[in-house]
């Protein structure tokens, strides 16, 4: 099974009021590994950055205005992501710019993110596990012990990296977690990464470990426990061993 853990940083919070994507980050899932293949693009937006937008992702215009514009990514970028179940924390936030920058290229390959990849919302998982609670990406880190004191401001590719986290501790603690790097803008990455983020959660042992010795008692050590027992049930009357 192939995953894309995805998120996005945008102008602003609603695309048909003309808001844009700014920046895409994607880390690879595949049977619930991590690959070390990753996709991460910024975006010139061909427009202003909400002031509020900048202060949640520290992105500002100047920073943009070299950056290739979503026509000329979309291909790579769709290309990463075909066929794959996209995982991604508020689905309906980041689907929702996806399809109205393939709609703005009225490309017949690109039509919507719906006819090219499946999608999971682990937003929503989360509120059916967590009912009542916090289910922002922070909440879950401290909930599942995730590493997230480098997230000063939000940004697409290590969200995603939190989140691929985050994810896999969610939904069943597979925890040997290979991050790729943040710097490789617009690439897709075959590198492995040099270290593993080890999370406090399932820890899957090798089949090919030496057996653990069986240490069984011996004929004294069993008389002795069976004196012992004799003696509680004396002093308490009963026992429920």
């Amino acid at each position: 099974m192939r995953q894309v853990v995805l998120d996005t940083e945008t102008t602003g919070l609603d695309p048909k009021s003309g808001h844009r994507i700014i920046e895409i980050g994607c880390v690879e899932l595949v049977n619930r590994k991590l690959t070390g293949r990753h996709y991460h693009q910024y975006i010139n937006p061909e427009r202003e950055v909400d002031d509020g937008a900048i202060e949640v992702h520290g992105i500002t215009n100047e920073f943009l205005v070299d950056k290739p514009v979503f026509a000329q990514i979309a291909d790579e970028f769709m290309t990463f992501c075909d066929g794959a179940e996209l995982v991604i924390h508020n689905a309906p936030f980041d689907v929702g710019f996806i399809n109205a920058e393939l709609k703005r290229l009225a490309n017949p390959r690109w039509q919507s993110v719906a006819a090219h990849c499946g999608v999971l919302d682990t937003l929503a998982l989360a509120r059916e596990k967590h009912p009542g609670q916090k289910n922002n990406l922070d909440a879950l880190c401290k909930r599942y012990f995730v590493d997230n004191s480098q997230r000063d401001l939000h940004g697409a590719l290590l969200d995603a990296e939190i989140l691929a986290d985050v994810y896999l501790i969610m939904t069943g603690g597979q925890t040997d977690l290979a991050l790729a790097g943040s710097e490789n803008n617009g690439e897709q990455s075959e590198d492995k990464p040099e270290q593993q983020l080890e999370v406090g959660a399932i820890r899957r042992l090798s089949a090919d470990r030496i057996p653990l010795a069986v240490v069984r008692a011996s004929v004294e050590e069993q008389e002795a426990h069976e004196q012992f027992l004799g003696l509680l049930e004396k002093s308490s009357g009963k026992h429920f061993w």
